[in-house]
């Protein structure tokens, strides 16, 4: 399966992709990685790894429409099969979710549907919530919404700062992506109504409690 990663930054999650297609881990290909961020330093990550990169400067269109043409036109002249967002910073129109319906994920640093949009770690400190979170999720026309592939928990500690929780919860991140991208290439997740079914995996660990006692 050629899949499409999409950044705006660092490209941390992007790396963990990398990492795991070299080891052979992904049952992927990543074809190309895109950024609307001309000096986003992700694109060093894949230029590094040999990973065709091509930059779309959203300020260079006139609306949102005629840059996800551009993009569109990006992912379909790589025959690309799935595209994986991975800290694009730009809300995508109806239109181009549409293109590609159950062929875009995305994912989020807290257990949806909790805490949608940004400052998620801040707002799961002050909800006083003991256990918050990534999920990885088909993306619909809504922000932070569609059909969950897979989700960790991380437990929030007493005295943690936001960067303290949003550390942790990227370390899962950095799991939890390829495993879900493997899911999908490997056909075991498939998308059936608003739920995801995936098959030929184990069940989850015994219930876990914060504070344990």
């Amino acid at each position: 399966m050629k899949i499409a990663v999409l950044i705006s930054g660092r490209g941390t999650n992007l790396q963990s992709l990398i990492d795991a297609a070299a080891a052979e881990e992904l049952g992927a290909e990543i074809a190309l990685v895109v950024s609307n961020v001309p000096d986003a330093p992700g694109l060093e990550r894949a230029a590094k790894a040999g990973i065709p990169t091509e930059t779309i400067d959203h300020r260079d269109f006139e609306g949102r429409e005629p840059f996800e043409e551009a993009l569109h036109s990006a992912l379909s002249g790589r025959s690309i099969e799935l595209v994986c967002l991975a800290g694009f910073m730009r809300l995508l129109t109806g239109g181009f979710v549409g293109k590609w319906r159950d062929r875009l994920i995305n994912i989020h640093p807290s257990i949806l549907p909790a805490f949608k949009g940004l400052h998620t770690h801040e707002r799961a400190i002050e909800a006083g919530v003991r256990f918050s979170g990534c999920t990885v999720h088909f993306v619909t026309p809504e922000m932070d919404d569609g059909p969950i592939i897979a989700q960790a928990a991380v437990p929030v500690l007493q005295g943690d700062t936001p960067g303290d929780l949003a550390a942790r919860i990227l370390a899962e991140e950095h799991k939890l992506y390829p495993l879900a991208v493997r899911l999908i290439a490997e056909g075991r997740a498939k998308v059936a109504g608003n739920k995801v079914e995936i098959s030929g995996t184990a069940e989850a660990p015994s219930p876990v409690v914060n504070p344990a006692g």
